[in-house]
């Protein structure tokens, strides 16, 4: 499963002379953990967080402190250009999911900017990711059946079982399968099954339950 399969596509962004405060009122009414920051040319330059606006700008109440806290001697950044950071992760639109949720365990990351060659095509967060967890069974069932009849030319050759995400499949019928062939047909079947959004996990029999055969989670 590829980035651009679980992205948000409509993305908002800012420039970089952008009030800070605007950028931090976008993210606080939209929900969004950073805003990717694009140039007159639509260019990615940068991106602002929820921390980047954070910083310096909440002053200590000096009621609840016994020391005097220093009182800055400027006032903040009041433009995104002062505040944002130019380095940015990002990923491109045909990234596999799987990497970019290891990328955003390991350096702790809530989002990372898509680039579609060196153009801005969207956004994915690790909502985005968790969305494809959550998919019904069901609609995970019935990509996967399409799909293994349409690469197999079987239409009603094939049973699907899908629980939460763990997908099983095998021939219906009795189907006697050249065990030359056997190896290969459960790996195509297994690879097309991963591509499918909310599938965690694949099983697959290509004899009928029953018989022997090969049934091993992947």
């Amino acid at each position: 499963m590829q980035v651009r399969d679980v992205m948000t596509r409509e993305v908002v962004t800012v420039g970089p002379d952008t009030s800070a405060k605007y950028a931090a009122e976008v993210m606080a009414d939209r929900g969004f953990a950073a805003l990717p920051v694009v140039d007159g040319d639509g260019v990615l330059i940068g991106i602002v967080a929820e921390a980047d606006v954070l910083r310096d700008r909440l002053p200590a109440d000096p009621r609840l402190h016994l020391r005097r806290t220093p009182v800055p001697e400027a006032p903040p950044a009041l433009l995104v250009r002062g505040v944002m950071t130019t380095s940015v992760r990002t990923v491109p639109a045909t990234a596999d999911v799987a990497d970019v949720a290891r990328l955003f365990v390991d350096a702790r990351l809530r989002s990372a900017p898509v680039l579609g060659g060196e153009r801005l095509v969207g956004i994915i967060s690790r909502r985005d990711l968790l969305r494809t967890l959550v998919r019904p069974d069901g609609e995970i069932r019935a990509d996967l059946l399409r799909l293994v009849e349409g690469y197999t030319s079987e239409p009603g050759g094939w049973e699907v079982q899908v629980s939460d995400g763990v997908a099983t499949v095998h021939r219906s019928g009795v189907v006697t399968v050249d065990p030359g062939e056997r190896e290969a047909l459960d790996s195509a079947v297994s690879t097309l099954a991963r591509t499918v959004p909310g599938v965690v996990a694949v099983r697959v029999l290509t004899d009928v339950p029953g018989s022997p055969g090969s049934a091993t989670p992947e």
